[in-house]
């Protein structure tokens, strides 16, 4: 199975700074829209046999030309991003950001109960996300297109990489930043991690 995951395009959110999370369901805007045509234009000749995207509609958005194709979609919520909690839909501020810094050392620690307010727990993250995994390896595609969320696919990555959760912080990923994977039992092999390479060098302006 070949596996091709990226991140979401930009949404106004990504631009501003704002913490969107599960919970806060925004669209692309021009940016990302250009960056979903950029990624087509790159990587519309895959013979991708299945889309599998979030619940979310930014997900939907950026791989919208290729639903177009009338490629099999599926939605999977089990990749929807993590639930940032009362942090969702607010602009930075210094408690935000001390809490939001606060949380990540204590996952880089090894304490993957810690959570924001009302939010998930990257060990509740990691649950979902193997839920997933589990559900992928059944499959019998063979080329297969996924479209995720930044903490979302650091996780998947981790997971994929049979590594530990304080693998995330290790994780790069940029809006339409694609990882290339293939599953061939027992294991995963990475050939590409957050490439963007379709963002250079194309016709195609924001």
């Amino acid at each position: 199975m070949n596996l091709f995951i990226l991140r979401h395009a930009e949404t106004e959110f990504n631009r501003l700074g704002i913490v969107q999370g599960s919970g806060v369901d925004t669209s692309i805007n021009d940016t990302g829209r250009w960056q979903a045509r950029a990624f087509f234009t790159a990587y519309q000749d895959q013979p991708f046999e299945l889309v599998v995207t979030s619940g979310l509609k930014r997900t939907h958005e950026t791989v919208a030309p290729f639903l177009e194709k009338n490629i099999s979609w599926v939605q999977r919520p089990e990749i929807n991003e993590i639930s940032w909690g009362t942090h969702e839909g607010q602009p930075s501020s210094p408690e935000r950001l001390r809490l939001f810094k606060q949380t990540l050392e204590h996952w880089r620690n090894g304490q993957f109960d810690a959570s924001l307010p009302q939010g998930e727990s990257a060990r509740q993250l990691a649950d979902r996300v193997q839920s997933f995994l589990d559900w992928l390896q059944t499959r019998t595609e063979r080329h297969i297109l996924v479209c995720t969320h930044g903490r979302t696919l650091r996780c998947l990555v981790a997971l994929m990489k049979n590594k530990p959760l304080t693998y995330m912080e290790r994780v790069d990923h940029q809006n339409t930043g694609c990882f290339v994977a293939r599953w061939k039992p027992p294991a995963y092999t990475f050939f590409r991690e957050n490439d963007t390479g379709h963002l250079r060098n194309l016709d195609i302006t924001p």
